[in-house]
């Protein structure tokens, strides 16, 4: 996506206003600048700066405004780097392609001599997002709440906000699953009904079947469930989603059979007991430091002899400590109060604060690239509808960096998604 961008307007976006000259943006846009080059002359990419193309070949960058460009990387790490993309500073033709290379040497850019440094450059999460019970809601607000008719630009009909699991086989691998490519020919939809109806499968829904649902986006989950007997529980801290999600179960005739409610997974009855608790991609927005709580939570409300299917997106365990302090740009302007668990932090949390145990688990990582690349592509489609809705510019690339940001992340296995599954120990 290269647009022709005037300057972002600074009372909506006062982070992207001009970088203020000085003597501490000139040191570390020059050191921003020497570590940026010593990075990309070894990768498959050519970046175009100066006059000169720097790495071994491949998909393409050209830094427009090198100055203020160095200034934002400089003061912001990848914070700038993402700021320098929607303020136009830098494009790429193919930005997920672009994205892909840089997201599968993340963790090696900056030389090893280097990483010690880290916490004296990162930039902490801001104590106002995190996702205390006080914070949640606005945290969930500031992404869910933009506009319903803004997602049903690049949802598909379904309006899932998950990863869809498209057709291909699962292979057994040392005790999980592994999804093979994605068949790429597959609509959008089925894949999302497949994703949602092997967790209920898996998870054992059925007719009468007490069910709760933390975390309901736009209610097909919901639906779905009801449409097989069971009554489902919704809760959500959304209340553009809830109130769609009502009208799409209503419409579906199964409002008998489903209640959506503005909740705070801490605030469950502590008497409520459910047989099944499903919760798709909401994890994420746990925060690591209340992880705990979530899953004493889960324990706590699944009936003897119930089950919990989670899906989450996960990050490797090393890099997952590494950075569970770090302040991002997808916390900054996607998702504040973010953060992803990896696989053993699930495992190990789950054995040492409840008696839940991963019974099983697929991962389908390449299957979230694939469904981000579709998002994009009907988001893209769409600009013209997504600005008439009061979105600007700034905003649309913003979100389309988002969107191959993250597609980028899966591309290159740097981030993963999982289906688990969890019981209790038997006798427990």
């Amino acid at each position: 996506m290269t647009t022709t961008l005037s300057r972002p307007a600074i009372d909506q976006w006062p982070d992207l206003g001009e970088v203020l000259p000085g003597l501490r943006t000139q040191v570390s846009a020059y050191t921003a600048r020497r570590l940026f080059e010593v990075g990309v002359r070894r990768l498959p990419v050519s970046v175009h700066l100066e006059g000169r193309v720097l790495g071994v070949g491949g998909p393409e960058m050209f830094v427009r405004r090198p100055d203020e460009f160095f200034a934002r990387l400089g003061r912001g790490a990848l914070i700038g780097f993402g700021e320098a993309y929607m303020t136009g500073a830098w494009e790429a033709p193919d930005l997920g392609a672009f994205l892909t290379v840089l997201a599968g040497e993340l963790p090696r850019l900056v030389p090893d001599r280097l990483q010690r440094l880290r916490r004296l450059a990162v930039i902490r999460p801001p104590r106002r997002e995190r996702s205390t019970r006080a914070n949640s809601r606005n945290n969930i607000s500031h992404h869910y709440d933009l506009s319903n008719e803004l997602f049903e630009q690049f949802l598909d009909p379904s309006l899932t906000y998950s990863a869809g699991l498209f057709g291909g086989d699962e292979l057994s691998m040392r005790g999980f699953c592994r999804m093979t490519a994605p068949d790429v020919g597959e609509d959008l939809e089925t894949a999302q009904g497949r994703k949602i109806e092997r967790l209920l499968e898996r998870t054992g829904v059925t007719v009468g079947t007490r069910l709760l649902e933390i975390g309901t986006g736009w209610g097909e989950l919901a639906i779905r469930a009801a449409r097989r007997g069971a009554v489902v529980h919704s809760i959500t801290l959304s209340t553009e989603q809830r109130e769609l999600a009502q009208s799409r179960i209503a419409a579906a005739g199964l409002s008998d059979r489903v209640t959506v409610e503005l909740l705070d997974y801490r605030a469950l009855p502590g008497d409520a007991t459910y047989d099944v608790v499903l919760s798709v991609e909401m994890i994420e927005a746990v925060g690591h430091e209340f992880w705990n709580d979530y899953f004493r939570v889960l324990d706590r409300v699944t009936a003897p002899g119930g089950r919990i299917g989670l899906q989450a997106i996960t990050m490797p365990h090393d890099r997952m400590l590494a950075t569970r302090r770090t302040y991002t740009w997808i916390n900054k302007y996607i998702f504040p109060g973010g953060f992803l668990p990896s696989v053993e932090a699930v495992e190990e949390i789950t054995r040492r604060v409840t008696d839940l145990r991963v019974v099983d688990r697929l991962s389908f990582g390449s299957h979230y690239a694939e469904t981000l690349r579709q998002w994009d592509e009907r988001f893209a489609a769409t600009h013209d509808r997504v600005l008439a809705l009061g979105f600007d510019e700034t905003f649309a690339r913003m979100w389309h960096f988002y969107l191959q940001y993250s597609r980028a992340g899966f591309a290159s296995g740097y981030i993963d998604v999982n289906q688990f599954v969890l019981a209790r120990e038997a006798g427990r």
